[in-house]
This record gives C-alpha cells, sequence and structure tokens, in this order.
C-alpha cells in the first residue's frame, strides 16, 4: 500500500510539472481593413450658379463601406470627429468659416484589429453668415444710429489679459481719456440684404494705444495719444460666430471685423470685435490689441 501511495504522488508531480511547463496559447481577432471604401458630398443648396451652395455653409457626407467598425472625418477646417456609425450612412456638418473655400475632406475608417482605410474629396463651400434680426435691430434700429463712447460709464475704456473677459489690468474712470476720443460718432446703418455697414467719424483725429501707433502708420512706439488718422469711409462688417473662448453667459457670442484700419473708436492695431453685450442702447466690444492684450469699450446711442 505504501508504495502505491508513493507512485501515485510521484505520478501527481509529473502532471502537474508538465502542465506548468506547457506554454499558454491565445488566440487574436483576424486584422481586417474596411474595403470598398466610398465617400461623397453635397453642399446645401448648390447649382450651376451658387458653385458653393447656399450661404449657408452646410454639407451632407456621405459613406459606404464594408467591415468599418468606426470612423474619423478631418473636415479640412482643423476640425474633426470621430463617430461609430454615420446616421443613415450620412453626416451632416456646417462649415463656420465666412467666405469661399476649398477644403479636402479625409474619412479614415477603422476595421477589426485598428486596420485602417483611407478616402479623401474636395469639396468647394461658401458661407454667408447669417445675423440674426434682434442684433441687426439693436445695431442700427433697421435704419441707422449713431453711437458714441459712454464716457460717464466706468471702464468705457479698459484692458486685461486675453484669458479673461473683463478689463482687470484697468477701467478708466468717466471722463478720465483724451478730448479726441469722445467726439467720435460711429453709425451703424443697416442696407439691403441684411448688410451692415460702419462709418466714424473722427473729427480728423484718432485715439492710439502706443504698441499699435506703427499699425496706423504714425511711427514706432510713439505713445498714447491722438493721431490724424484717416477713418476709410463707409465699410461693410463680417460678422460671424466669436472666436474666442467666451461663452454665452458672457458674450453674445458674436463678432465682426472692421476692414482696413479696423478702428471702431480708439485704435488698438486689432481689427476684430466681439460683441459681449448689446442693448437698444449701449454696447461692449472686446478686442485683441498689437500688444497681445484685450481692450474693451463701451458705447452707447446719440
Amino acid at each position: 500500500m505504501y508504495n502505491r501511495i508513493k507512485l501515485i504522488i510521484a505520478f501527481m508531480l509529473v502532471i502537474a510539472s508538465f502542465t506548468a511547463c506547457k506554454k499558454a496559447e491565445y488566440s487574436l481577432s483576424s486584422i481586417t481593413a474596411p474595403s470598398n471604401l466610398s465617400l461623397s458630398v453635397n453642399v446645401a443648396g448648390v447649382n450651376s450658379i451658387d458653385t458653393g451652395g447656399n450661404g449657408t455653409g452646410k454639407v451632407t457626407i456621405y459613406v459606404s463601406s464594408n467591415n468599418a467598425l468606426a470612423y474619423k472625418v478631418d473636415f479640412g477646417d482643423s476640425s474633426t470627429s470621430s463617430v461609430q456609425s454615420f446616421t443613415g450612412d450620412s453626416l451632416v456638418y456646417k462649415y463656420p468659416h465666412n467666405g469661399s473655400f476649398d477644403y479636402t475632406i479625409n474619412l479614415i475608417a477603422i476595421g477589426t484589429g485598428g486596420a485602417t482605410s483611407t478616402i479623401s474629396k474636395k469639396v468647394h463651400v461658401n458661407v454667408v453668415y447669417q445675423l440674426d434680426s434682434v442684433t441687426v435691430r439693436e445695431l442700427t434700429k433697421n435704419s441707422s444710429v449713431v453711437w458714441i463712447t459712454d464716457r460717464n460709464a466706468t471702464g468705457h475704456v479698459g484692458v486685461g489679459p486675453v484669458t479673461t473677459f473683463t478689463p482687470d489690468y484697468y477701467a478708466a474712470t468717466p471722463n478720465s481719456r483724451s478730448d479726441c476720443l469722445y467726439d467720435d460718432e460711429i453709425t451703424f446703418s443697416l442696407s439691403s440684404g441684411n448688410k451692415v455697414y460702419m462709418t466714424l467719424d473722427n473729427k480728423g483725429e484718432s485715439f492710439v494705444i502706443n504698441a499699435a501707433t506703427a499699425f496706423y502708420g504714425q511711427g514706432t512706439n510713439s505713445g498714447d495719444n491722438c493721431y490724424p488718422i484717416d477713418p476709410g469711409g463707409k465699410k461693410l462688417l463680417d460678422f460671424s460666430d466669436a472666436s474666442s473662448a467666451s461663452t454665452a453667459d458672457i458674450s453674445t457670442r458674436k463678432q465682426f471685423t472692421v476692414p482696413g484700419n479696423g478702428l471702431v473708436n480708439f485704435g488698438t492695431g486689432g481689427t476684430v470685435y466681439e460683441i459681449l453685450t448689446l442693448t437698444d442702447s449701449t454696447m461692449q466690444l472686446r478686442n485683441i490689441g498689437a500688444d497681445g492684450l484685450a481692450w474693451y469699450q463701451k458705447l452707447k446711442v446719440k
């Protein structure tokens, strides 16, 4: 009996040793790249005359493929999107930048094991920003309105870092700036096609910050002062969604670009103005100056 027990134990040790030495076996799923990948794009409102579409910037992207588990889309304007699947094999995207542009849409289809297939398509898109009726009315009263500096308001001129949306470095007290800043008249007028124009009457001089004097042809670092600057006549404003990191609780999220030297009231070297607040009688603007800081101005209806 004793010898039998010894044999059983020895046999079990051999079995255990064999099991421990046996290499683990793994099974990998097959690696399959998507095939038969196709991509087509429909621009909203495109026709033989409006080759870039109806101005909304909206495009519908159609995709078909075999063995695709997910997709990554690069719209060609620095925007991307990762999606598991296209709803009805299509994806709708709206280009945000005003103007007429050619974009290249790149589509990456992802299969099993991370294998990919890629396809590209060029698209021509025309975007015309549709300014809402409330903003148009408050800016122009649906006709023409003259705005002036709200000289009695604290912060009618201000400056702060680009990381905030308040004049954290300086906010002017009432009537504390140069006279040439207070006599400017800025007229916003509405034209056909919902176009908004701006005309600046600076009475011959505009106030300019030191960092921006060269931008207006007044020498380099000539100091904060009033300078004889030609405002440039009537200008068509280019509106768009705000490009800053502002949110709806601190901004209207609308901005406009003033062509030419960009002057609205005082000169900072910037030409793009974000409308932080806008009512029937008051407005606060923010723009980034030549010094890399955020500048603020408060206006009111004359």
